[in-house]
């Protein structure tokens, strides 16, 4: 059995398997064509972070490959009142076969994994969101082909997202070009990383973009540290992706983000609605990751035909 919590769980090998089975998947989807592998098989969705994409695409995911998925809030389940997280697990995981987690700390759902008789995904947490980057990876793919010996630019908050692009680069084989104001630097113990050698920080977030074959950012508060909205506005207004800044990018360098987008702050209207952005390919691509991903973690690989 396996768990999904942070990029790291999976080999290269794996990650290329997930790849092409997102596009089969994708494919499927878009000419009608009906799979269904998991059949009676539930999806526990718990959700202690407020969600959009996450929530819609897991569901209707689920539901697409003939599953079923149930919500749970913690406000609204006995973990809100405090039931330890090892409890909920042995009893959570004994009435579903996978389980996704959306939540503040890392600890938690580390917890609550040792615990499970079933799969457990991270569909978030304060310090990784794996099953974005395994999208924003395809999305990549899908326009431009094979990442490996490719640079990213990653712009803003030294956050989940960018520790999941830093995790991604030692298994797949890329750089990342990081830039973010003084005090919001990389981390590379809490973003668990094996190394330094995938990537590089800069103070200039216009030499961090120079000749990169992608740019990508997220809001500068992440949820959970909203009380510091004020003192981040003022520490990062200069690290917002305008034209400029994606023309010092390679020429037809993609712009993603993970959404949900501020304009005006992290990225300029014109760089997320202009030609070169690919947010609602990469949006539209969490759907066929996940389902890609819950598909391997009940079915194990599967042929193409399959």
């Amino acid at each position: 059995m396996q768990h999904f919590l942070e990029f790291k769980d999976f080999t290269q090998a794996q990650y290329q398997y997930l790849f092409k089975r997102t596009a089969i998947l994708k494919s499927r989807f878009k000419n009608y064509v009906r799979h269904m592998p998991l059949q009676d098989r539930t999806l526990v969705m718990i959700f202690e972070k407020a969600s959009t994409r996450t929530r819609l695409s897991f569901e209707a995911g689920m539901h697409q490959l003939g599953g079923a998925a149930i919500y749970l809030n913690t406000r609204d389940t006995q973990l809100g009142r405090g039931e330890p997280v090892e409890d909920a697990a042995q009893v959570i995981s004994r009435m579903c076969d996978l389980v996704m987690i959306r939540t503040f700390d890392q600890e938690i759902i580390q917890r609550f994994a040792a615990h499970s008789r079933v799969p457990v995904i991270n569909g978030l947490t304060n310090e990784y969101h794996p099953c974005q980057i395994l999208a924003d990876l395809f999305t990549f793919i899908e326009h431009r082909g094979s990442i490996e010996g490719k640079t990213v630019a990653w712009i803003g908050d030294s956050n989940n997202v960018c520790n999941t692009w830093l995790q991604a680069a030692e298994i797949l084989n890329f750089q990342v070009h990081v830039s973010t104001p003084p005090g919001y630097e990389v981390e590379p113990e809490r973003a668990g990383l094996h190394s330094t050698g995938h990537f590089t920080e800069f103070q200039d977030p216009m030499m961090a973009v120079a000749g990169v074959d992608l740019v990508t950012t997220d809001v500068w508060t992440s949820m959970g540290f909203e009380a510091e909205n004020e003192v981040r506005r003022k520490a990062f207004e200069h690290w917002c992706v305008d034209t400029d800044m994606l023309a010092a990018a390679k020429p037809g360098a993609l712009f993603m983000h993970c959404l949900p987008a501020h304009r005006g702050e992290e990225v300029a209207a014109e760089v997320i609605d202009g030609p070169q952005s690919v947010v609602w390919d990469e949006a539209e691509n969490r759907l066929h990751a996940q389902k890609a991903l819950m598909e391997f973690l009940l079915r194990g690989e599967l042929s193409d035909d399959q």
